[in-house]
């Protein structure tokens, strides 16, 4: 297990009167009272149960790194840091989209930020190799049909403009933030805690971030689609995704037709989707792979994980089939 240095977690040994920043951030110092509060005593760090549930973010962790890496450099997880793939297979499709310099940008700290979340995770749990992921246009076209309920002409191109990225960027950050929540209760290690909260901050910031971009534009006709809005779409993803998981509405779009859905039943932007009471959603694990399948099923892999998830709590699934 992964002492709290290893994370970058700021915490020093008593009697210290100041503490380093992980070898990740700048040489400075911080003085003994930014520490962390001391855990109970007999607290464990990691306790057994919190180690499959943290490695199971790892599957959608990969999945968003490869996605936001490729479409903003044309090059991926193993061209950054071989080591974190675990020998897992290339991504099957991924390549470098045509965006504008401001989208790029974004697309590239995001893809940074998922390679910093799965080395955390490795570092504190340990891990598997990659999952088989298959990022290819044709596997989004077909996301994209059954979330509109009929067949684009032409097909739906995720690395083709600037709007298309980020409508396809819709589908990851809510369902891995929601995953990320949904383990906050069962996890009870203090470091276990501390990585799954920050690894939710910055997860729900990123679905924030390209929540507020496709808002400013949800106005927008997505060309070359005649009468599909961005906000249109944006709404029928959210539709699909709670089809698939099968467990209710968990996900509107970024612009409610009926200010009775928005904050406080006050607004129609939605820019931070929440439900009662302005609180996360939350999603199992079966939710989470239900989605990411494509199939309404988490015995049943396909869609983005075409061979299906790795991890025990994944491959359990299997063996209820």
């Amino acid at each position: 297990m992964a002492s709290s240095s290893r994370l970058g977690l700021c915490q020093a040994p008593s009697g210290l009167g100041s503490v380093k920043r992980s070898h990740h951030s700048p040489s400075l110092t911080y003085p003994a009272r930014c520490r962390w509060t001391a855990p109970r005593r007999g607290a464990l760090a990691v306790y057994p149960s919190d180690m499959e549930q943290l490695q199971f973010l790892l599957n959608a962790k990969f999945v968003e790194a490869e996605w936001f890496l490729h479409a903003a450099l044309g090059r991926g997880v193993d061209s950054l840091d071989r080591g974190l793939a675990g020998g897992g297979p290339r991504p099957a499709g991924a390549r470098r989209a045509e965006l504008d310099f401001h989208t790029r940008e974004v697309a590239a700290e995001l893809g940074y930020q998922e390679l910093g979340h799965i080395r955390a995770i490795r570092q504190a749990v340990g891990g598997f190799p990659r999952p088989a992921i298959d990022l290819g246009a044709d596997r989004f076209a077909v996301v994209m049909d059954d979330a509109m309920g009929a067949r684009l002409d032409p097909p739906f191109d995720p690395y083709a403009s600037s709007v298309n990225f980020l409508l396809a960027s819709y589908l990851f950050p809510h369902v891995t933030a929601a995953a990320t929540m949904g383990i906050s209760s069962s996890l009870m290690g203090y470091v276990s805690k501390r990585l799954q909260s920050s690894i939710l901050a910055v997860e729900a910031g990123q679905d924030a971030v390209i929540r507020l971009l496709l808002y400013q534009r949800a106005d927008e006709a997505v060309a070359p689609y005649e009468g599909h809005t961005v906000a249109d779409f944006t709404r029928r993803i959210s539709d699909w995704r709670n089809r698939m998981s099968g467990c209710g509405a968990k996900d509107e779009g970024v612009k409610v037709l009926d200010r009775r859905q928005g904050a406080e039943r006050r607004t129609i932007s939605n820019i931070l989707g929440a439900g009662d009471d302005s609180l996360g959603f939350q999603r199992t694990p079966a939710e989470v792979l239900r989605i990411l399948y494509g199939s309404r099923n988490e015995q049943v892999p396909g869609g983005f994980l075409p061979r299906g998830a790795n991890g025990t709590i994944a491959r359990g699934f299997f063996q209820l089939a």
